[in-house]
């Protein structure tokens, strides 16, 4: 049986392919993330909310952007990822 990801860990996921792909659109994040369409724009919506992510409206869809607020968010991430994989737990 497949591992279920936490929430930490999607909402992780998320920011991470944006950060990659720049500015990118739902269809690129739900590939790379791996979350159907419906979750995806739960996520979403909460971080544009939180300040995460900036959205941006182009022709029929959404772009978004990673905010320093969101790379700060990576940046504490992965430490708190590096802390709990040295303690042998995954998050």
């Amino acid at each position: 049986m497949k591992e279920r990801r936490s929430k930490l860990r999607i909402l992780a996921d998320i920011l991470k392919v944006v950060e990659e792909e720049g500015g990118v659109g739902v269809t690129k994040i739900m590939c790379n993330a791996t979350l159907p369409y419906d979750r995806i724009k739960k996520y979403l919506a909460e971080l544009v909310e939180k300040g995460l992510l900036r959205e941006e409206s182009k022709g029929r869809g959404s772009v978004y952007y990673l905010t320093e607020r969101g790379s700060e968010f990576l940046r504490e991430y992965r430490k708190i990822e590096k802390f709990a994989e040295a303690f042998g737990i995954k998050l």
